[in-house]
C-alpha cells in the first residue's frame, strides 16, 4: 500500500450532530476555574500498530526496536510468535473496530469532528495520516492513545512520536494534543468490571468463590517503573475494578518482560505467581484480567491465550482469561467525553476514587525512558 492509499484508509469523517450530556450516579469532579476551551478540528486515534502478513513480521519488528541495542536473535525469536498466527496480528484489526465505534458514537452525540487513525510502529503510520490532516487542513487535533496509564512505553512514547512525524511533516503538520490518562475514569473501571464478571461466570458456581482473580499488565524496568506513576495507577485500577464486582482479594502480576536478565524488571511475572500459587490450591480456578491493555494483540493472543494457558495446562489450574475492554460502548462514550471536557469551557471531569482526574497536560520531565 502506498503512501497516499494509507493516508486515505486512515481517515473517517463524521458528520454533524447535536451534543448530548449523560448523567451517571458517579462521583464527578468539579472543573477547573482555569479552564479554558481551545478550538480543536480534529481527532486522531493513536495506537501501537501490528503486522497483518508474514513478510510484514520483521520489518514491523524492526521499527519496534529501531534505535534499540537488540540482538537478531530476539527478534527472530519474537517473530515466531507472530508465525503462530499466520503473521497476523489482531490489533489493527481492532484499531479499525475502535475507529468505527468512534464514528457512530460521535455521528449520533457530536461533537462533529473527522476522525482520523495513525500507528507508531506499522500502517497507517502516524507521519502517513498527519500528512493526510494537513493536506485536509487540519490544524488543532486531540489524540486519543489507546494506553490507560502513565509510563514512558504508554504515555510519554507517544508524545515524541507525535513530535516526530509532526517533524517529518514539516511545518503544515498540525497540532496535536493528548487527551489525559484514564485509568480510574468510569468509562474504563465499569467495561473492565464487567468483563470480570462474565469471566467469573464461566466458573461453576461451587467454584467461584475459590477463583483467584489476577490482573495482569505488561512488565517494565524497574528503574523505568520507579520513575512514573504506573504502578500506583495500575493498583488503583484493579482496585476499582475489584470493588466494583465486590471482590476483596486479588493480585497484580505482570508479563511480557523483554531485554536482559541482568536487567531487573517489574514483579511478580504471571507464571512465576501462578506455579507459586498453584502449590497450595491444586486444581484451582483462576481468572486472568489483562487490565493493562484495552485492546487485543500479540501480548493478549500469545503471552496469555497461548503460554500463560499452557502454563495454567501444566498446573492443572482452570484458566478463564477475561477480554479487554476493547469496543465496548462506555469505553466509546468515555472517549467522546474526554473530547468534550477539552472543547467545553466549563467540562465535567470524571473520575473514580481518591486520585481524581488526571491532568490534560503532562509535565516536561515525567515518565522518563531511563
Amino acid at each position: 500500500m502506498n503512501r497516499d492509499e494509507t493516508a486515505r484508509n486512515s481517515a473517517q469523517v463524521i458528520r454533524a450532530s447535536s451534543l448530548t450530556r449523560r448523567s451517571a450516579n458517579i462521583r464527578v469532579n468539579p472543573p477547573s476555574p482555569a479552564a479554558v476551551s481551545v478550538s480543536y478540528d480534529a481527532l486522531l486515534l493513536i495506537s501501537f500498530g501490528g503486522p497483518e502478513r508474514s513478510r510484514d513480521v520483521i520489518p514491523f519488528l524492526e521499527n519496534v526496536v529501531r534505535g534499540k541495542e537488540v540482538p537478531r536473535e530476539r527478534l527472530l525469536a519474537v517473530a515466531e510468535h507472530y508465525e503462530l498466527f499466520g503473521g497476523f496480528s489482531p490489533s489493527n484489526a481492532q484499531n479499525r473496530a475502535l475507529l468505527a465505534a468512534l464514528v457512530n458514537e460521535l455521528n449520533a452525540h457530536g461533537p462533529a469532528l473527522p476522525v482520523y487513525w495513525g500507528n507508531r510502529h506499522w500502517h497507517p503510520m502516524l507521519a502517513d495520516t498527519l500528512r493526510q490532516m494537513a493536506d485536509d487542513g487540519i490544524q488543532h487535533a486531540l489524540a486519543f492513545v489507546t494506553s490507560a496509564f502513565s509510563s514512558y512505553p504508554g504515555c510519554r512514547a507517544y508524545l515524541e512520536d507525535i513530535e516526530h512525524a509532526r517533524q517529518e511533516v514539516g511545518e503544515n503538520a498540525p497540532q496535536v494534543d493528548k487527551l489525559r490518562v484514564f485509568y480510574n475514569h468510569p468509562g474504563f473501571i465499569e467495561p473492565m468490571a464487567e468483563r470480570l464478571q462474565a469471566a467469573l461466570a464461566e466458573i461453576p458456581a461451587e467454584r467461584r468463590t475459590a477463583a483467584r482473580v489476577i490482573y495482569t499488565a505488561h512488565s517494565l524496568p524497574l528503574a523505568m517503573a520507579q520513575a512514573c506513576p504506573y504502578q500506583q495507577q495500575l493498583r488503583e485500577a484493579c482496585r476499582l475494578v475489584s470493588e466494583r464486582v465486590g471482590l476483596r482479594d486479588w493480585q497484580l502480576v505482570y508479563q511480557s518482560r523483554s531485554g536482559p536478565p541482568s536487567q531487573p524488571w517489574l514483579e511478580p511475572d504471571i507464571g512465576n505467581y501462578l506455579r507459586q500459587w498453584a502449590g497450595d490450591h491444586p486444581g484451582g480456578d483462576v481468572v486472568v484480567v489483562p487490565i493493562g491493555f484495552v485492546s487485543e494483540h500479540m501480548e493478549i493472543v500469545y503471552d496469555l491465550d497461548l503460554a500463560t494457558r499452557s502454563v495454567c495446562e501444566q498446573l492443572r489450574l482452570n484458566m478463564v482469561r477475561a477480554a479487554v475492554v476493547g469496543c465496548h460502548g462506555r469505553f466509546v462514550q468515555m472517549i467522546r467525553e474526554l473530547i468534550n471536557e477539552r472543547i467545553q469551557p466549563y467540562p465535567e471531569r470524571l473520575a473514580l476514587g481518591p486520585d481524581g482526574p488526571f491532568p490534560d497536560h503532562c509535565p516536561p520531565d515525567c515518565c522518563p525512558g531511563s
